[in-house]
């Protein structure tokens, strides 16, 4: 998608240079914008929760467990991907091969709920591609790699993936390249750029931007952080071609593979926002579970355990506030960051060449105005 660039450069200013920082000021360079970024870290992301992130674009897989507007922010998201993508200057890692759902006999029970829901939710949202049962001999045929561990599963057509470490230094490169100003290891507020009745003041072409998440707690009343634990691992005897969620008893475990025999390995999701090291338990349920997926695992070598808390809202979805004629808040993208990103900026990019919010309305994204 393409816009053809301001005739009089606005000057806008980004608050967070985590994915959604870094995606909306590739967009609004896009449109003409002169962008300067404030980030608290520096341009690695360790600090980001994308950073510990699968990027998994899944939208009928997440359909069980999250919202319509969610789904359809997802499917969005997937024809939006490549476009960005094709902009950067470096590669990014990215495929559309589907997700494998699998379980467990003891597990079956859960699965035929979850079964149930993806074809109910299937026959509410025709643009997914239908799921499809598998025998033995169809996840054989589709997954070799699975040696034959599982009598059932399902098959999601068209669900995809993408790395997320290499879309962030992607678009760090891209951004620096196109002009954008970083302005690292520099925490800022939203005072720091003047009182909320002078921010964005309608008389001047300057935009201000606060994507910081959790780091717009003062200002945002009811954000708080749901803590994810993640494992990557280095398994060169494991070829696993596509996501896979294990139907689990606690939550549904995810194996992503990535290029080069990487994969990660993730699920949890706990109330707090404890970044301390990931417990005891939720590593050994991790790896004990990738290691019932492919026995290839035992010799897999731990690359990184990581620690993240996702910036989420009280309803678990996305929202804009508009605080001045020209200044917004964009956060909760929750466990969805990388499958909404492109809908929640382009939301915002609406308003922005409209003063619109018909496109967050469409795509359910909560706009609210002073």
């Amino acid at each position: 998608m393409t816009t053809p660039p301001l005739a009089v450069q606005v000057r806008s200013t980004v608050l967070g240079a985590g994915l959604l920082g870094r995606l909306l000021a590739h967009e609004l360079v896009s449109l003409g914008h002169h962008v300067d970024i404030y980030d608290k870290g520096g341009p690695e992301g360790t600090e980001s929760a994308a950073r510990a992130a699968a990027a998994m674009l899944a939208p009928l897989a997440e359909s069980v467990i999250t919202e319509p507007s969610v789904v359809r922010m997802g499917h969005y998201g997937l024809t939006r991907w490549p476009q960005i993508i094709q902009t950067l200057n470096q590669p990014v890692f990215f495929q559309q091969n589907g997700t494998l759902i699998l379980w467990h006999r003891q597990d079956a029970h859960e699965a035929k709920r979850f079964s149930s829901a993806l074809h109910r939710n299937h026959a509410l949202m025709r643009y997914l591609g239908a799921p499809e049962e598998l025998t033995s001999a169809g996840l054989q045929a589709l997954e070799p790699g699975l040696q034959g561990n599982f009598q059932q599963g399902i098959y999601l057509p068209g669900e995809g993936q993408l790395d997320n470490r290499q879309l962030l230094a992607a678009l760090h490169s891209t951004l620096v390249q196109r002009g954008v100003n970083f302005h690292w290891n520099t925490p800022k507020s939203l005072e720091d750029f003047g009182t909320l009745d002078s921010l964005g003041s309608s008389d001047s072409d300057n935009w201000l931007f606060d994507c910081r998440g959790l780091g717009a707690k003062p200002s945002w009343t009811g954000i708080r952080g749901v803590r994810g634990e993640v494992i990557r691992l280095y398994a060169p005897e494991v070829t696993l071609s596509r996501p896979m969620r294990l139907i689990h008893p606690r939550y549904p475990l995810y194996i992503a593979p990535k290029e080069d025999h990487v994969f990660v390995i993730g699920a949890t999701e706990i109330e707090s926002e404890d970044l301390s090291n990931a417990s005891v338990r939720s590593t050994l349920e991790l790896l004990s579970a990738a290691y019932t997926v492919h026995s290839g695992f035992a010799e897999a070598r731990i690359l990184e355990i990581s620690t993240q808390a996702r910036p989420t809202l009280q309803d678990n979805l996305p929202a804009i506030q508009q605080l001045g004629p020209k200044t917004l808040q964009i956060n909760g993208l929750y466990r969805h960051g990388f499958l909404i990103s492109p809908a929640v900026v382009d939301a915002a990019l609406d308003f922005v060449r409209t003063a619109s919010h018909d496109k967050a309305d469409a795509f359910g994204v909560s706009f609210t105005k002073p």
